[in-house]
């Protein structure tokens, strides 16, 4: 080999090696949710490598109650990630406006979601989306079907129906004829008035009319949830004043209870601890031929570190997650989490698909307080926990709760002065 020939040879190696370096990127993934680290490392992550040679993926998680001030930290010196997982509204909302957060307006995923699910990830004009929705979680009732067999009870559709069953329950004597407490009084909001109240305020339409504040949280179709709340204290068992979130579920699970008032980020858990069938129902409308509303509320997002030396990667990893391949995925591994694209998803999990369903049959709306309004003090999220709980134990009207409410959100938002 003459010397000109082992130049161009080493030449060409040089150049050979130096294409694959540029191609095989790695990327990481920060995140507060470790309990599905191996559902990433198992599942999602090989399935986006398989198809994106040269692209490998890290998932990197940090205690969930720590996550917000590490990655504000990493973010701050210049070590995270390529990209974050984003939690709904303000404090993503922050990042993006602290310049920490690519915008992915232009993203051709984004074009697979809806608006309502691209909410909790956009700026409050809409015109600017920072992070992919992933999945969200749907609020309804968990039932024990054996009960309902035993009892002769059809699922219910309207409110009437709904308390029919309940006094049906109540009156067998068998089970608790509904499991929640007001002890921890955060789920008589979540669980309670955001799950019955889209039905009153007709899901979006009420919600961004409280923004802008043409509507009040004094308006009827705000105070009749709590009337409805209100009715529930007779159905819950003894001593549901001291019961805990915990408590509830156990009641549930051992089958205690014939309903359960429900997120569905519960079915794995009760799938399980629960030996019984269970099915689920959405919340009853107020009348037979009203239209149904669900809360089916943006939970978790990803987006691209605005600093990131990795973008075009990150892009395509981005790309992927708004494709009906991840969200099949996502949504099988972790049942009750769903998907919010647009891309039909056939989940395994029938309590799952039950849930799922109800997006062809009813509006889907997110939690009220949860954009915007609840920037200020007092904050209106925490102040419905416990004007619910006080509704549900009897210690405040449903008048006195929403005036209570009207109030505090008047005192520092412009639009409802």
């Amino acid at each position: 080999m003459t010397t000109r020939t082992l130049t161009m040879a080493l030449l060409a190696s040089t150049l050979l090696t130096g294409a694959a370096q540029a191609q095989d990127v790695t990327l990481t993934i920060e995140s507060w949710r470790n309990d599905d680290l191996t559902i990433w490392q198992d599942k999602i992550i090989p399935a986006f490598e398989a198809e994106n040679p040269g692209i490998k993926v890290v998932f990197s998680p940090s205690a969930p109650a720590e996550y917000n001030a590490v990655l504000n930290s990493k973010l701050d010196a210049g070590s995270a990630g390529d990209l974050i997982t984003c939690r709904p509204f303000d404090a993503s909302l922050e990042l993006y406006n602290k310049g920490k957060l690519a915008d992915l307006t232009d993203l051709e995923a984004m074009a697979n979601f809806s608006p309502v699910a691209r909410s909790g990830w956009s700026t409050d004009d809409a015109a600017h989306t920072f992070c992919v929705p992933m999945a969200s979680v749907i609020h309804g009732f968990i039932y024990n079907k054996d009960a309902f067999t035993a009892l002769g009870i059809e699922v219910p559709k309207t409110e009437a129906e709904f308390f029919a069953a309940l006094d049906k329950i109540k009156a067998d004597g068998t089970y608790i004829p509904m499991a929640m407490g007001t002890n921890d009084q955060w789920e008589a909001a979540t669980m309670g008035y955001n799950n019955i109240g889209p039905n009153y305020w007709k899901g979006e339409d009420g919600r961004l009319a409280l923004i802008a504040g043409t509507q009040k949280l004094t308006d009827e179709d705000w105070v009749a949830p709590y009337r409805q709340l209100a009715k529930w204290k007779d159905y819950l068992g003894d001593g549901f004043e001291a019961q805990t979130y915990p408590d509830s579920q156990n009641l549930f699970t051992l089958g205690r209870a014939a309903i359960y008032p429900a997120g569905s980020w519960e079915i794995s858990g009760f799938r399980a601890q629960a030996d019984f069938e269970m099915g689920a129902f959405y919340p009853p409308v107020p009348a037979a031929g009203d239209d149904c509303y669900i809360s089916d509320h943006t939970d978790i997002a990803i987006g691209m570190n605005a600093a990131s030396p990795n973008a075009e990667a990150a892009r395509t990893f981005l790309n992927w997650v708004g494709t009906s391949d991840f969200a099949s995925l996502y949504s099988n591994a972790l049942p009750g989490f769903f998907s919010l694209s647009n891309e039909p998803v056939t989940l395994d999990d029938p309590l799952a698909q039950e849930f799922a369903s109800w997006r062809g049959t009813c509006k889907s709306t997110i939690r009220s307080t949860y954009q915007i309004l609840s920037r200020g003090t007092p904050n209106l999220e925490n102040e419905t926990w416990n004007a619910s709980a006080n509704v549900i134990r009897g210690t405040e009207t449903p008048e006195d709760a929403a005036k209570r409410l009207q109030e505090g959100l008047a005192s520092w938002y412009a639009p409802q002065q």
